[in-house]
């Protein structure tokens, strides 16, 4: 992944963003069952701290608690979960600037947010790509959420971004 093709993640991100800012409170943090996370404000945040924790808490260590903590979570509101995108988005930047030429080195170190001193050795590459693909997991999941509330949602695919 490089950074032309994450730009095609913020893209659609923006998207995804963009709809879920027209959903009200309600609607937001209704419990839509069968997805794994209650609402789709919980599925957002759960998205953005993944980033939070294998960028900016892996690879960065800039954070060692990169999971929102769930009464956090609860408190959340749309400015709030772009908030956490953006920061997202910082690691990301820093991970393409720190480890520019040795994407495809793996990292060796404990995964700093896990009480159970469990290692990993893995490249930057390899976390980039888990995230967006977590992302782009999860971002279907939260279209799939908007219809059972009446909303039909946008298309999100990347063929659609320039």
């Amino acid at each position: 992944m490089d950074r032309t093709e994450y730009e095609w993640v913020k893209q659609t991100r923006k998207i995804m963003l963009d709809a879920c800012g027209t959903l009200t409170t309600e609607m937001l943090t209704a419990n839509v069952e069968g997805f794994g996370y209650p609402s789709i404000r919980n599925l957002l945040v759960h998205t953005a701290d993944c980033y939070h924790a294998w960028l900016g808490s892996f690879l960065l260590l800039q954070t060692k608690t990169p999971i929102t903590p769930k009464n956090r979570v609860e408190e959340m509101g749309q400015d709030d979960i772009r908030e956490r995108f953006l920061q997202a988005d910082r690691y990301a930047n820093k991970v393409f600037n720190e480890y520019e030429g040795r994407m495809g080195e793996p990292v060796n170190r404990i995964i700093p947010w896990r009480d159970t001193g469990e290692s990993l050795s893995i490249t930057p590459r390899q976390l980039l790509f888990h995230t967006v693909t977590h992302e782009f997991h999860h971002k279907g999941q939260v279209m799939a959420m908007m219809r059972p509330q009446g909303i039909e949602p946008p298309n999100t695919d990347v063929l659609g971004v320039d």
